[in-house]
């Protein structure tokens, strides 16, 4: 397969996986005012859809700024610390968000509520992981990214000072 083709692919894939991310998340947001709402309130159908929206658009951008380094440019301690902690924050948001279904939620009683419930904890706790995504995005983004060497190189490394 020609490069040229594959990035066409990878095109492709991230606009369709940001496309579906964004619909995904406006159907789960606005689905009161469809009329497409199940259950009262923000119910678990509408959390899950939410949560993979997110994790579709996360995904995207990911592939996207993937695709804007250069080939075969090694990977920086920096851009390793970013997808690890974006991956940390969608699976925090997945627990937060599920927390009650999963049955470590705090309104999980059945005798206090009828179905699982979105509290503000939940919602903390997924505003939470969205901030630890768009860190991790920051710091794979700002990593080396298009440059050979590694944008800490003015600090002093031991191997230098055994040369002198």
């Amino acid at each position: 397969m020609s490069k040229q083709r594959a990035r066409q692919i990878q095109n492709v894939v991230w606009l369709s996986l940001l496309l579906v991310g964004f619909i995904l998340g406006g159907i789960a947001i606005t689905a009161d005012l469809l009329g497409l709402d199940f259950t009262p309130g923000f119910g678990m159908i509408q959390m899950f859809q939410l949560l993979l929206a997110l994790t579709s658009i996360t995904l995207a951008i990911f592939i996207y700024l993937r695709q804007r380094r250069p080939k075969g440019a090694p990977r920086s301690l920096q851009a390793d610390i970013g997808v690890r902690l974006a991956a940390t924050g969608l699976v925090f948001a997945y627990i937060s968000g599920l927390a009650d279904l999963i049955g470590i939620g705090t309104h999980v009683a059945a005798n206090e509520f009828a179905r699982p419930y979105a509290g503000p904890l939940q919602w903390g706790g997924i505003a939470l992981g969205v901030v630890s995504i768009v860190v991790g995005i920051f710091l794979y983004h700002t990593s080396r990214g298009r440059r050979t060497a590694s944008s800490l190189d003015f600090l002093p490394h031991p191997k230098d000072e055994e040369d002198k």
